[in-house]
């Protein structure tokens, strides 16, 4: 799944959303004391699929985004920016012949308590999941 990564975050530079989140696209988790907004993406899990002549990827891919400012606004422009550049993307990933789709299939918007500066504050997180379906060489 490295190459999905590579892929996603090389559709990132020059897009609305890049330059919303100024780049903070992190992988996993965010490196400690990230400047907000910023957006953390991770492989949820994913669920081979093998025919009589094809194997398929079929990941669930998870985007968070993040925003510290007391209204929600900032976080759902994020959200628009991301659902612009990611659904029903078209993708060129390393090892697969095909990319099938890129289908948004759940989102969850919510606040939490998070630690900024050895204090606690509100921050909106939005998520997003995606379905993805790509046949393997």
């Amino acid at each position: 799944m490295k190459n999905l990564s590579i892929a996603i975050v090389g559709k990132l530079p020059g897009s609305a959303l890049a330059s919303h989140i100024a780049n903070r696209m992190f992988k996993g988790r965010a490196p400690k004391g990230a400047q907000y907004p910023y957006i953390v993406y991770l492989l949820v899990t994913n669920n081979p699929e093998k025919t009589f002549t094809e194997n398929f990827e079929n990941p669930l891919l998870q985007f968070s985004c993040f925003s510290c400012l007391s209204s929600s606004d900032e976080v759902e422009n994020i959200y628009d920016d991301l659902i612009a550049l990611y659904d029903e993307c078209s993708l060129s990933v390393a090892g697969y012949q095909w990319f099938y789709w890129m289908k948004r299939i759940n989102e969850n918007l919510n606040i939490e308590d998070h630690m900024v500066k050895n204090d606690t504050t509100q921050v909106w997180h939005y998520v997003i999941e995606y379905e993805i379906k790509m046949l393997a060489e």
